[in-house]
């Protein structure tokens, strides 16, 4: 199987290496994935290596406190409170929507798929 190494540069948003908090190491990808990369970055007019940079740096923008804490995490349905519109996690209260604005049910168990704020979207576990 062939591998592709590569190096890794951060760039700033004009383009240019940053300073000298420029981190480079390889990566070892095997020839399917590299020539996915490799199609997406030139639809994105961009070099394979800026492609995965900006593809990092977007996955990282995305971790709050809220999405680190929550999303994955299983909630019983006794702990939604329909009446008010709040589901309880770790003592604490939250909005919540449901994510195919199903009816709450109190038996069963809910997973949090995202974490907006105060508000948590929750999916009923299929048991």
């Amino acid at each position: 199987m062939m591998h592709h190494l590569l190096t890794i540069s951060l760039i700033n948003e004009s383009g240019y290496v940053m300073g000298n908090t420029e981190k480079r190491f390889l990566l070892r990808l095997s020839q399917q994935l590299y020539e996915k990369l490799a199609a997406e970055a030139t639809e994105k007019n961009k070099s394979v290596n800026a492609y995965i940079v900006s593809l990092l740096e977007d996955a990282e923008g995305d971790t709050n406190f809220e999405h680190r804490q929550f999303i994955g995490r299983a909630i019983a349905g006794k702990n939604i409170y329909v009446e008010s519109g709040l589901v309880m996690v770790s003592g604490i209260y939250y909005r919540y929507l449901i994510d195919d604005n199903s009816h709450v049910d109190k038996r069963a168990r809910y997973t949090v798929i995202e974490a907006n704020g105060n508000i948590l979207t929750l999916r009923k576990i299929k048991e």
